[in-house]
């Protein structure tokens, strides 16, 4: 069986490695593709192409099309335009190709748009954190207004983003320039963005939030069109070096069960909490594996396998190990000749 993992984080190379040494019966011949012929995935796929570079939308969906027909994939497990081949399962399904989408387009469209997202969840048990969306300074200014006297510390982030990218604590108390030299991370002075945002005019929703500052929580999941199938709780811990704790939580389980069901989630996903108050708080879910899928699955369940085989045979009689509860693991980076 062909399975194609197309242009993706570089978390690619972990679940290649683990559905390899998973799959002692030699079932799936994995196939990945890249612009870049350098990935360290190309080693470890069974076969390597290269992607054509500058096509999006419609036009990459029909590349994909044909590179499905032409390659025999009887699987994609797609990471780039992962939104727009959601929508596309019929016509892969005419050149006889079954797509692991982590959840249908629409769900998608919702999860990324993290105003929408927060507004359209009810999760008791790891609540979002307060939030206002603006798009210029005047609707900051009325956010702040609302927010910061309820709320010792803000944030801001993109309404739409990945990585982490444009989220910043907001300092009252130092400028952008004093924080840098600082060496101070993720954090911006309150004068400066506020100059900053006038200098703007208009821009791209963004969101001010009640910062929370206790652990963050990241779950590696495997989902079934809605069923959690399994999943490793990592609580990221704040010592440098002392790696991440497997932290099986019930309620932040729980939770995320209950994503799972509510967004039809599918395939291996990954959700982030945060605690405050006392509390798991939910920060997003990321409709595809972790940059920390290799350290989950040390805990027991190998998730990129087990999403494979369940989408291909059914999730009825296959061995999910429970999770090494209290585990201590990490990562070191390895030198590695490139392809």
């Amino acid at each position: 069986m062909r399975v194609w993992y197309n242009r993706t984080f570089s978390s690619v190379h972990a679940a290649i490695a683990l559905i390899r040494d998973a799959d002692t019966e030699h079932r799936f011949t994995i196939v990945h593709s890249h612009p870049n012929r350098h990935v360290p995935a190309a080693r470890l796929a069974h076969a390597f192409h290269l992607e054509p570079t500058g096509l999006k939308g419609d036009a990459y969906v029909d590349w994909c099309l044909a590179f499905c027909r032409d390659q025999r994939i009887d699987v994609f497990v797609p990471g780039r335009e992962a939104t727009v081949l959601a929508a596309e399962h019929a016509r892969f399904a005419d050149v006889g190709t079954r797509v692991l989408s982590a959840a249908p387009a629409p769900l998608l469209h919702r999860i990324h748009d993290k105003a929408r997202f927060y507004l359209d969840t009810d999760l008791p048990q790891a609540p979002v954190a307060a939030f206002r969306r603006f798009e210029t300074l005047e609707e900051f200014d009325a956010a702040w207004a609302e927010l910061r006297p309820r709320h010792g510390k803000l944030c801001v982030k993109p309404s739409h983003s990945i990585y982490g990218l444009g989220f910043a604590v907001v300092d009252e108390a130092r400028s952008s320039a004093a924080l840098l030299l600082a060496g101070v991370e993720y954090h911006v002075g309150y004068q400066d963005l506020r100059r900053g945002l006038a200098e703007l005019g208009r821009f791209r929703t963004m969101l001010l939030m009640e910062f929370l500052d206790g652990p963050e929580y990241s779950v590696d999941c495997v989902g079934d069109h809605g069923r959690l199938v399994s999943a490793v709780v990592r609580r990221k811990l704040a010592q440098s070096g002392a790696g991440q704790l497997v932290d099986m939580r019930a309620d932040i389980l729980d939770a995320t069960a209950r994503l799972c069901a509510a967004y039809q989630l599918n395939g291996v996903v990954n959700v982030q909490f945060r605690e405050g108050g006392g509390r798991p708080r939910l920060l997003e879910i990321n409709p595809r594996m972790s940059g920390g899928i290799g350290m989950a699955c040390l805990a027991g369940p190998n998730l990129p396998y087990i999403a494979l085989r369940g989408f291909v045979d059914g999730f009825d009689g296959l061995d999910v190990p429970p999770a090494r509860d209290g585990m201590r693991i990490g990562e070191v980076s390895v030198a590695t000749e490139l392809p």
